[in-house]
C-alpha cells in the first residue's frame, strides 16, 4: 500500500515490472556511495555505470511480455518528427537552466578520461545506456506507470489522454526533483508527458527522451561539461 495525495492505493501485479528496472537504477547510487565510503575511488568505480545499465537492461528483457504499453503501432512519420523535434528541444533548454538556484546539490559528474586520454568504450557504453535503456526504464515508470497509477489503481486500463491535473502535476514534479538540475528536469518531464497524454503512444516519449540523452552525451564530448553527466 502507498500513500498518494491522501489517499492509499494498492500496488498491483502490473505495477512491479514497471517500478522494478527503476528501483534497480536507482539503487546503484547507494552501491556506488557505499563503495566509495569503503574506499573504492573514481578509477575503480569507472564501469559500475555499465553494471547498473546491464542490471536495468536484464530485468527490462525479463520483463518485456509484461509491457503492453510498448507492442502497440509504431510512431507514425509525423509522430517521429514531433518527438524528435520535442527532445532537441528538452536539450537545449536542459543545458540553458543551470542558475545555482535551479539546482538542487552538486552532481560529480562523469569524465571519461583515462591516462589523459578520452576511455571511448566509457563514451560507447555511456551513452548507449543513456539513449537506449534509460528512457525506456524511465518512460514506463514516470509516464506509462506514474501518470496513470495517480489516476487510478488499474493503471494499464488508464487513458493518457484523459490523465488529471494532479497526475500531470505530481509525475512531473517527482521527475524533475530526481535530477540535480531540477527545473530543466521539471520542464523535460512536462514535455515527455505531453507527447504522452497528445500521442497516446508511450513511443513518443522513449524517442524523445532518447533524442535528449543522446544529443547531450555528443554534446558533453564535444564541449567537456562533465558535470551534466
Amino acid at each position: 500500500m502507498v500513500l498518494v495525495c491522501g489517499e492509499i492505493r494498492m500496488l498491483n501485479g502490473a505495477a512491479w515490472p514497471r517500478i522494478l528496472p527503476f528501483a534497480a537504477y536507482l539503487s546503484f547510487i547507494f552501491i556506488a556511495d557505499m563503495l566509495g565510503w569503503l574506499g573504492w575511488g573514481a578509477q575503480e568505480l569507472r564501469w559500475l555505470y555499465a553494471v547498473k545499465v546491464g542490471t536495468v537492461l536484464a530485468i527490462l528483457i525479463a520483463y518485456r511480455r509484461r509491457y503492453s504499453e510498448l507492442a502497440g503501432p509504431w510512431l507514425a512519420a509525423r509522430g517521429i518528427a514531433v518527438a524528435m523535434a520535442a527532445g532537441v528541444l528538452v536539450l537545449l533548454l536542459w543545458i540553458s537552466l543551470n542558475a545555482d538556484w535551479m539546482k538542487v546539490g552538486s552532481s560529480a559528474g562523469f569524465d571519461p578520461h583515462n591516462g589523459g586520454a578520452i576511455d571511448w568504450a566509457l563514451v560507447a557504453v555511456r551513452i548507449a545506456g543513456a539513449a537506449l535503456v534509460v528512457p525506456v526504464m524511465e518512460e514506463l515508470f514516470w509516464r506509462s506507470f506514474l501518470m496513470r497509477w495517480i489516476d487510478t489503481q488499474d493503471f494499464l486500463q488508464g487513458d493518457p489522454a484523459r490523465s488529471s491535473a494532479k497526475a500531470f502535476i505530481v509525475s512531473v514534479i517527482l521527475f524533475g526533483v530526481e535530477h540535480n538540475l531540477w527545473l530543466a528536469g521539471v520542464v523535460a518531464g512536462a514535455v515527455y508527458s505531453l507527447l504522452y497524454i497528445r500521442s497516446r503512444q508511450l513511443w513518443s516519449p522513449i524517442l524523445a527522451h532518447g533524442v535528449t540523452n543522446g544529443l547531450l552525451g555528443a554534446w558533453i564530448i564535444a564541449t567537456g561539461n562533465w558535470t551534466y553527466w
